[in-house]
């Protein structure tokens, strides 16, 4: 398995081109003075050793060697051992909704944002078990399938926002499914699926799709996000602060539709609860995953990697050294030649 152990410092490769459109231009200048001496022919004459074709080889070393550098600095590392494990866990999927009514404010700071810090905090807890996530709004999507990548699904839950999708509303149903088709039919009774939303604008058919699932094994548990007061839903009109209106023009209210999740975790053998309930809901929802049979998976870990920076390092010195010692003239045939044997 390959890797980079500071993928970060890669970010330095998009300065060589930079640095590339910087020669360009510096080339054009020098150019434009030249011009201003007298004829190309002239100047030619006047500089027998020039050769733009071995500045343009210098900084074509210069480009490669630093590219060189840059990932030996990332250091590229290999998997040189790969260990199988035994685990005991289930599957879960936590499927967030990502709709505009996540944005509304009736909890701080807002809804979507204490859903996403419940999600990091519920990944954390699911430590043993294999991990995916669904994203929903009008319409649902995979967002990352099944894995004990815990830090990944940390930071994709982190980046959630409402723009993933173009399609609004609260498609439960669709979700659902989703997980369902996702799910390995071999593990069934094994599987949990954890929907973190307001409930609003719910589809019809989400009752009938727990039902089917939970009739195959899977538990479906519901988090309930928001106030059953609600509030307006904040946008931005023209750079302008503003909340979402309808048709008419009349601000949109949004409140938490808690009998909708009710209904859909006990179609789904499982059960509502409130994010309003701080770490208490983490404890409670660990407790009622852990009444789900586990079972023993086989996991591949690769324990140990063998670092490659040295020969990226190495490379780019040398790269620097030869361009170090290729000289900007020209070849020994330019510099005999005689300006002044020639007839102007």
């Amino acid at each position: 398995m390959f890797r980079f152990e500071h993928p970060e410092f890669l970010y330095a490769l998009a300065l060589l081109p930079l640095l590339l459109l910087l020669y360009i231009l510096a080339q054009r200048s020098s150019r434009k003075v030249l011009e201003r001496l007298g004829s190309a022919e002239l100047i030619e004459r006047l500089m027998p050793d020039a050769s733009p074709a071995r500045h343009h080889f210098k900084i074509a070393l210069i480009l490669l060697g630093l590219a060189f550098l840059i990932v030996g600095w990332s250091n590229p590392q290999w998997g040189t051992r790969r260990e199988s494990v035994t685990r005991k866990g289930i599957d879960v999927f936590l499927a967030l909704d990502i709709s505009k009514s996540m944005l509304a404010e009736d909890i701080a700071p807002n809804r979507l944002e204490r859903a996403k810090k419940f999600g990091e905090q519920l990944i954390q807890s699911l430590k043993g078990d294999q991990v995916g996530l669904i994203f929903f709004a009008g319409s649902p999507f995979l967002q990352m399938p099944l894995s004990s990548d815990y830090g990944a699904a940390t930071l994709l839950v982190r980046s959630a926002n409402t723009d993933q999708t173009p399609n609004q509303g609260t498609s439960l149903g669709d979700a659902i499914r989703l997980a369902q088709k996702t799910f390995d039919p071999e593990k069934r009774n094994h599987q949990a699926l954890i929907i973190v939303s307001d409930g609003e604008t719910h589809d019809a058919d989400a009752r009938s799709a727990a039902e089917e699932a939970g009739s195959e094994g899977m538990i479906i548990l519901t988090i309930g996000v928001g106030t059953e007061t609600g509030s307006r839903i904040p946008v931005s009109v023209g750079g302008r602060p503003d909340y979402l209106r309808d048709n008419q023009g009349q601000f949109v209210e949004t409140k938490l539709e808690e009998g909708a999740l009710r209904d859909i975790a006990a179609a789904g053998n499982g059960t509502f609860f409130y994010l309003d309930r701080g770490d208490e809901i983490i404890a409670s929802l660990r407790q009622r995953i852990d009444q789900i049979e586990r079972m023993e998976y086989e996991q591949r870990i690769f324990d140990q990697y063998e670092s490659y920076f040295q020969y990226f390092i190495g490379a780019g010195l040398l790269i620097l050294f030869v361009e170090f010692l290729f000289s900007y003239r020209g070849s020994a045939r330019a510099k005999k030649r005689n300006l002044f044997s020639e007839q102007s």
